[in-house]
Order: structure tokens, then C-alpha cells, then sequence
């Protein structure tokens, strides 16, 4: 989750069954000081922290705190004062000198109350007194905006009208994100459809893992979702010209004003082209099938070889807005099937899905789940 190209660091894990890797032992050196500063860790990151598989016959893995975190970088705590859980990111400073100005521009009045600002929110920044090169950022404990999959067509337009909404906000601010807004980037404010929460690590079980962590689906309680990872954007100012950036090559290897010659470019096209390629490959070609195949001419030219030719951010929403007026309430309220699903994960969601949809008619619930800001 938040990852950057320096916090998409992978853990390195220290000899013996289920004990703390070493990019966790950062955490767990620092957690006095965060206790400190109101947020307490998981048992696991505590001092005279003793695994509970020692004194059972169980696997480390089949323990809760036997769950080592993938990414280094990002890790979740409780806030002490009101039990609120946050997750907590490492920024190192020498390599993304920005992100903290970046992220606190974005989340500061008379930003933050703005609708459209779907740049996620930063509670408090924390400097630990041992490294000043590194920052801690307090953010809300987010999700992949694609987990749990989506029940119905509106859900998906509600997603795509937030992503872009948020990238057009921040180009209208004149921040670029220019690193791809991919599923890690692009998340959503889980509290509202995991009412007992879940485990930070296996995140369809309960916090103590024992049980699948139950949901609500979106349609039933609207999320609001956010762009994270400002590691490395830039604010601009637009007085002084065209801004031109060297590529930096992200997740997303299908960039194509990458794959020519190394030469300074504008990166608000490349942010386009990133949130297109990104509808292009989880929702028109990849995993979902035909039915969504929605808004496909304006992502075709989000995705032009030629950025110059790609619309402006406010064109796609403009357009957007367009398309979403002309969807029929059936045509939202239809189910998300995946390709991957057999016959029997079809019947699955499908039963479910037609008593949920019988629910929200006679409910009057919105086809497209807007949450209330």
C-alpha cells in the first residue's frame, strides 16, 4: 500500500521462522517514540515482543503475529486517543525532498473541503529524533480501490468518475503526480464497508485472522476513494512555460514517450496516459468482461502514441459527465462479472447480487454510489 519507488523496498528477513525482517526492525526501534507521539503498533513491533508460535505447535504463519509486511515502507498503527486505525508511511527525505510539501499543500484549507480533492488527507507529520532524514506521514488506512471487487456497473463508473475528478484536481493545481496510478496508488477509505476492519497484511481476514473479514458492498456503503504516493510529484509554476521533465519509468512499462529517446516531457499528458492505460487494462481488457466496455474512444485517446494528442484532464471528465447521463438504470445496476469466473464462482456472486439489487431498488439506494463528503 502508498508505495513509491524508493517504498516499494521488499523486505529482507532475518534467520529463524517468522522473526522480524529487517526493514521491520525499523519499525519495531521506533515504536517507543511513536507511543510517544499517540500511535501504538502491533504486537509484533513492540518491545519484549515474544511470537505466540513459540509456545504452541502452530506455524509462525497461521499466527497474527507471525504476518511479516511485504513493503517496509508502510505499516499501520492505532491512534491511541480515539483507537482510530492509520497507517503510518516512511518518506525519506534525500530521495523525495517534495512529497511532505506536496502532500500538505494538497491537504490544507481551503483544499482539503473541496469535493474534488481526492488526494489523500495527512493527519500529522512525524520527524524522529534519531534520523532527520526521514519523515513519518499519518494518512487514513487505505485499501487497493479494486478490493473487494466490485458488485455492479455503477460502483465501477463511481470509481472512474472519482480517479478522474482527483488527477483533474491536481492538474488544476498544477501538480503533476508523475508516477503511475496504478492499483497501489489508487485507493480508497476502507471504514465504511469493513465495519470490524481487518488484518493489514492478510486483508480479507478479521484482525486476529481467524475469520474471513466481512464487507459491505459499495452501492451499500459509498467509499471515497484517493491518489497517494507524492514521491515523485512537482508542483508547477505554469508562468514560467511548458514544464519539462526527464521519464521516470514506473510500474507502468507501456508508456510510450518512454520507450523513445531519453528527452524532457511534459508529464501532465503522461499522467493522462497513466490513468487511461489504467481503465484500459483492469476494466475494458483485462479481467472484466464486455459489458464494461464503456467510455472506450475518449480512453483510446487518453492512450494516443503521441501525448500531444491526448485530451487535458478536464476534457475527459467534460466528457465523462457526458456518458454517465446516457447510462440506463439497468445498465448501472448489472453485475461485474470477471472472466476468471467459473460457473460456480458465478452462481456464487451472482444469487447475492440479484437480492442485494432487489434490496436497493425498493430502498431507492443510488445505482451510483456517491459518498457524501
Amino acid at each position: 500500500m502508498y508505495t513509491t519507488a524508493d517504498t516499494a523496498e521488499r523486505t529482507s528477513v532475518e534467520p529463524g521462522e517468522g522473526e522480524l525482517t529487517s526493514a521491520e526492525v525499523f519499525w519495531r526501534d521506533l515504536q517507543p517514540w511513536l507511543l510517544e507521539c499517540g500511535y501504538q503498533l502491533r504486537p509484533r513491533y513492540r518491545k519484549g515482543w515474544i511470537p505466540s508460535w513459540k509456545k504452541s505447535k502452530k506455524f509462525s504463519l497461521s499466527c497474527e503475529d507471525g504476518q511479516p509486511i511485504i513493503h517496509g515502507s508502510v505499516l499501520d498503527a492505532v491512534r491511541v486517543g480515539d483507537g482510530v486505525r492509520v497507517g503510518l508511511k516512511k518518506v525519506k527525505k534525500s530521495l523525495h525532498p517534495y512529497e511532505e510539501e506536496i502532500a500538505r499543500y494538497l491537504g490544507s484549507e481551503p483544499l482539503l473541503s473541496d469535493p474534488h480533492n481526492h488526494c489523500v488527507p495527512i493527519f500529522e507529520a512525524l520527524h524522529p529524533p534519531t534520523d532527520l532524514n526521514f519523515v513519518i506521514l499519518v494518512m487514513p488506512l487505505l485499501r487497493s480501490y479494486d478490493s473487494p471487487r466490485f458488485d455492479t456497473v455503477g460502483e465501477v463508473v463511481e470509481c472512474f468518475r472519482q480517479l478522474f475528478e482527483g488527477l483533474q484536481f491536481m492538474h488544476e493545481h498544477h501538480i503533476a503526480h508523475r508516477f503511475d496510478l496504478c492499483a497501489q496508488n489508487f485507493m480508497f477509505d476502507r471504514h465504511n464497508i469493513f465495519p470490524h476492519g481487518y488484518h493489514f497484511v492478510l486483508d480479507n481476514r478479521t484482525p486476529d485472522i481467524k475469520r474471513r473479514a466481512k464487507h459491505f458492498t459499495r452501492t451499500q456503503r459509498p467509499v471515497k476513494y484517493y491518489i497517494t504516493d507524492y514521491g515523485l510529484s512537482r508542483r508547477y509554476n505554469l508562468n514560467d512555460g511548458i514544464p519539462l521533465e526527464l521519464p521516470i519509468l514506473g510500474g507502468d512499462k507501456t508508456v510510450p514517450e518512454f520507450k523513445s529517446n531519453y528527452e524532457a516531457q511534459n508529464p501532465f499528458p503522461t499522467d493522462v496516459y497513466y490513468v487511461g492505460n489504467l481503465v484500459r487494462q483492469y476494466f475494458l481488457d483485462g479481467s472484466r468482461q464486455a459489458r464494461l466496455r464503456i467510455h472506450e474512444t475518449t480512453i483510446d485517446e487518453m492512450v494516443q502514441e503521441d501525448p500531444t494528442k491526448r485530451p487535458t484532464m478536464d476534457e475527459v471528465v467534460r466528457r465523462f459527465d457526458d456518458l454517465v447521463q446516457g447510462l440506463s438504470f439497468f445498465k448501472l445496476r448489472s453485475r461485474v462479472p470477471q472472466r476468471k469466473d467459473n460457473i460456480f464462482i458465478a452462481l456464487e456472486h451472482c444469487i447475492p447480487h440479484w437480492l442485494r439489487k432487489f434490496r436497493s431498488i425498493i430502498r431507492r439506494t443510488p445505482a451510483m454510489p456517491i459518498p457524501a463528503d
